[in-house]
């Protein structure tokens, strides 16, 4: 029998209930149509980003095959988010099956953590192009980034792996209502009618050992690269060192700044408004996928000067 009573967050017993901007349902119809479009551009600009890499020769180098990586990944997180949210602005439909459910955070936290192995990967490419010029190609080489990708890719996948059996051991009951417009380890597990420890110290787990290391290795790598930019005695060839790393600073910022303030609201910030940590939720998974491309098409000249040619051919 299914039970069905949004009024008393009663839904079916093997479904979720997602939730769109509360108080505001009664504009949901409006707020689709600037997702939509950011979401749009989202899609569109990293397409472009790895069209572009492909096809221009001269851009098939470590630094761009790490920008590719960064572009698939913000390419996936957008189209494993964007049904369910559109879904639910546009047409109400809110449900979603505990197995969908699982599935969709799996590769949402998946590719979230992908993410921040390739600003890892992309710092060490700074690293070493500024530290040890002469080095450089014969470090990086095409076997190598492929290694550092697989590398990146494999400790994802077998970090996150767990999550969704740990869920679905679960008995869900009470208050099936999720606090955002797609799933989430640390939202989903609150709904359980159990003892949730095991899954919060593994969750802990995994944001230290991927974020909390990935980003101490990123501090550690710019702070070489200011020592080696420091010792460079022409002003003009220090800024122009600088200058290679602006992009990926930004896109670093981008992604780290709202994933820690959301990781922070969800464990600490219980007396947080319910809008807040919504906004919170769309500001992590749908800004870096649409300024990362927008960043790196300002920033690499490269990459500009490949647009403005394809833009007046």
């Amino acid at each position: 029998m299914t039970l069905k009573s949004f009024g008393n967050n009663t839904v079916s017993p093997s479904t979720f209930l997602l939730s769109g901007l509360p108080g505001l349902e009664h504009i949901h119809i409006w707020i689709s149509i600037p997702l939509f479009s950011m979401y749009l551009v989202s899609i569109l600009g990293n397409c472009m980003i790895l069209f572009i890499i492909k096809t221009e020769s001269s851009l098939h180098q470590p630094m761009y095959f790490f920008l590719s990586m960064l572009a698939l990944t913000d390419l996936g997180l957008s189209i494993c988010t964007l049904p369910t949210v559109l879904c639910i602005f546009l047409f109400g439909a809110q449900e979603i099956d505990h197995d969908a459910c699982f599935v969709q955070l799996f590769f949402i936290h998946c590719l979230s953590f992908l993410e921040s192995s390739v600003l890892l990967s992309m710092a060490f490419d700074r690293l070493i192009a500024i530290c040890c010029p002469l080095r450089y190609a014969s470090i990086l080489t095409n076997k190598v980034v492929s290694r550092i990708g697989l590398a990146s890719l494999g400790r994802s996948v077998a970090l996150i792996f767990p999550l969704p059996f740990m869920l679905k051991r679960f008995p869900y009951c009470g208050s099936q209502v999720l606090t955002h417009s797609y799933c989430l380890h640390q939202e989903v597990m609150k709904l359980a009618c159990a003892d949730i420890t095991a899954n919060s110290i593994y969750g802990m787990f995994v944001i230290i050992s991927t974020v909390g290391v990935d980003s101490m290795f990123i501090l550690l790598s710019y702070v070489l690269i200011l020592h080696t930019v420091l010792a460079i005695a022409s002003q003009d060839e220090r800024l122009k060192a600088l200058n290679t790393c602006v992009s990926h600073i930004c896109a670093v910022l981008l992604f780290y700044t709202p994933m820690i303030g959301l990781s922070v609201i969800h464990r600490f910030g219980k007396q947080a408004p319910h809008l807040i940590q919504v906004v919170m939720g769309f500001i992590y998974l749908l800004v870096p996928p649409l300024m990362n491309p927008i960043v790196y098409s300002v920033k690499t000249k490269q990459i500009r000067d490949r647009i403005i040619r394809a833009l007046h051919g």
